[in-house]
């Protein structure tokens, strides 16, 4: 099957359900299709209301009653808090956690597509704040779930720090997608996936083995590929 990356996400920039029709896809294409069983229902997203005293933003909810329970989208690295998990720091709901804790992302509670924001667990806590990720939470939601199938237990990952000549066969050679988190660019060509991080490292994902091996051709380098 295939599935159009660049063309999904540039719908996704600005339609909230094309995000969900991006997820869908991708998960057809790169994992398993989503099925009705993959989400959690009104009951417990009620109950986390209640819990917290504060109504979840509508693209919370679609999201989490589309995909909620896909661990393998969602969880590979960093984590999709649970609905009972899910917390509140002040007027910001938090619903993911870095894998080592050392930052989260939340959604502000004023929209029904609210902005993301990050913050950094900082030792003196007095200095954490929140800082701009993506404007919509629906956004985020197709970069959480390209970012976790680097991770993908069993898919055709690798990795390696960048040289000097990288940006210029990124940009040559790959489409660059629409999503401008901090620090990050993704680039893609057919069956591939490359995410570059702050100038210095590279995360791919490949759809076969022979994309993968096209990859370490058309990015030469010391790649690795076993985790």
């Amino acid at each position: 099957m295939t599935f159009d990356v660049v063309g999904n996400a540039a719908l996704a920039l600005h339609d909230r359900s094309a995000a969900w029709r991006f997820v869908e896809g991708f998960a057809a294409a790169w994992a398993e299709p989503i099925e009705a069983s993959d989400g959690w229902n009104h009951a417990d997203l009620n109950a986390t209301e209640d819990r917290l005293g504060v109504r979840l933003p509508d693209a919370v909810r679609d999201a989490y009653a589309l995909f909620g329970k896909r661990p393998d989208l969602t969880s590979n690295q960093d984590w999709l808090l649970t609905p009972a998990e899910l917390r509140l720091d002040h007027d910001v709901l938090v619903f993911r956690d870095e894998n080592q804790s050392v930052a989260s992302w939340g959604a502000g509670l004023d929209a029904d597509d609210p902005t993301v924001v990050v913050k950094l667990d900082l030792v003196h806590k007095a200095e954490e704040h929140w800082d701009s990720w993506l404007p919509r939470f629906s956004l985020a939601c197709v970069e959480l779930v390209l970012s976790e199938s680097l991770f993908r237990d069993g898919a055709e990952t690798a990795d390696r720090e960048m040289s000097e000549v990288d940006i210029s066969l990124l940009e040559n050679r790959f489409a660059l997608l629409p999503l401008h988190s901090p620090g990050t660019r993704w680039f893609v060509s057919d069956d591939l996936i490359v995410r570059e991080d702050e100038g210095e490292w590279l995360w791919a994902r490949a759809r076969t083995p022979l994309a993968l091996e096209q990859l370490q051709k058309a990015l030469p380098g010391e790649w690795t590929t076993e985790h």
